[in-house]
């Protein structure tokens, strides 16, 4: 699992930082969740190959996390791509980014569609044989989702040897992988775990930007092994944290321990503070394994 990070601050564009944009690759799947503005040069920058971007998820419709898609399904347009785009989003994105198609008369030559969304709970938007996504119902100003990543459980691992002692037929290997029970060469049955063993632990991930401090979201990223919150503001501007729905460092560290996920990562940050490590050490004082986003930096686990 790598999380690519091509933009972490909130609101506005600068000269060095740019606003939420990240790419996530599970499965030997890319994944781009949000797309604020200068996420095509950021995908450039970083050397990205983004045409290997199959789907896209959008947290909500505020500028600074959507305002580059119609850019770079523009650019995807020129590059003559053929595959199919899906776009994943609140109700709104759809006639909002085929309303600037239309007024520009350029339709895409490839297959793009729009998953809209609307609920207020947890939803499965997507699944195929190796993981699902999830939506994050999120506390914002506007209608707004988080998005959790999991790949499901994969095939166990085949002891070579121990299943040769047994005189299991190499046709079986298959069955043995998925965890099946095996009648061996002299008819004997095989219990599975007696060669093989348990693959890779299955990875989650979960994005949340932007939301105010809420407990509610917790049960669904229990335990996963890595968590994205959005930490707007430092605790001692929590005046403008609660009206602007935004989160702390603090309160995005109570969050990751309370929910006793493996690893936090801060984004989101407020142009006003001038150095981002205070947000890692502010959080570092109720969750210890905390790292900060910052604007072209990958994160593998």
């Amino acid at each position: 699992m790598k999380i690519d990070i091509l933009g972490c601050y909130a609101a506005t564009p600068r000269s060095l930082t740019n606003p939420t944009s990240q790419v996530l690759t599970l499965q030997n799947q890319m994944f781009l969740i949000d797309c604020g503005e200068g996420t095509q040069v950021q995908l450039r920058k970083n050397k990205i190959k983004f045409g290997k971007i199959e789907h896209i998820f959008i947290s909500h419709l505020h500028g600074d996390h959507f305002y580059g898609l119609i850019g770079l399904i523009s650019t995807f347009m020129l590059l003559n791509r053929e595959k199919e785009l899906h776009v994943y989003g609140p109700k709104g994105i759809k006639e909002v980014i085929l309303l600037q198609l239309k007024l520009s008369n350029a339709w895409t030559p490839y297959p793009l569609y729009f998953h809209e969304l609307s609920s207020t709970k947890p939803e499965k938007i997507y699944e195929n044989e190796k993981l699902t996504i999830e939506t994050i119902p999120l506390v914002h100003r506007v209608y707004t989702n988080g998005f959790l990543f999991k790949e499901k459980e994969g095939d166990r691992k085949l002891l070579i040897e121990e299943a040769r002692k047994h005189k299991i037929n190499v046709a079986l290997f298959k069955s043995l992988k998925k965890g099946k029970d095996v009648i061996s060469e002299d008819g004997e049955l095989i219990k599975n775990e007696m060669v093989t063993k348990a693959g890779e632990a299955p990875k989650s991930y979960a994005f949340c930007s932007d939301t105010a401090f809420s407990e509610e979201i917790i049960p669904q990223i229990a335990n996963i092994d890595v968590l994205y919150h959005e930490s707007t503001f430092l605790q001692e501007q929590l005046k403008y944290a609660n009206p602007t729905k935004h989160s702390t460092a603090m309160q995005a560290a109570t969050i990751a321990k309370r929910a006793n996920v493996k690893k936090l990562i801060l984004g989101h940050y407020s142009t006003r503070y001038p150095d981002i490590e205070i947000f890692k050490s502010e959080a570092e004082q109720v969750f210890p394994n905390v790292s900060l986003a910052e604007d072209g930096k990958s994160f593998e686990f």
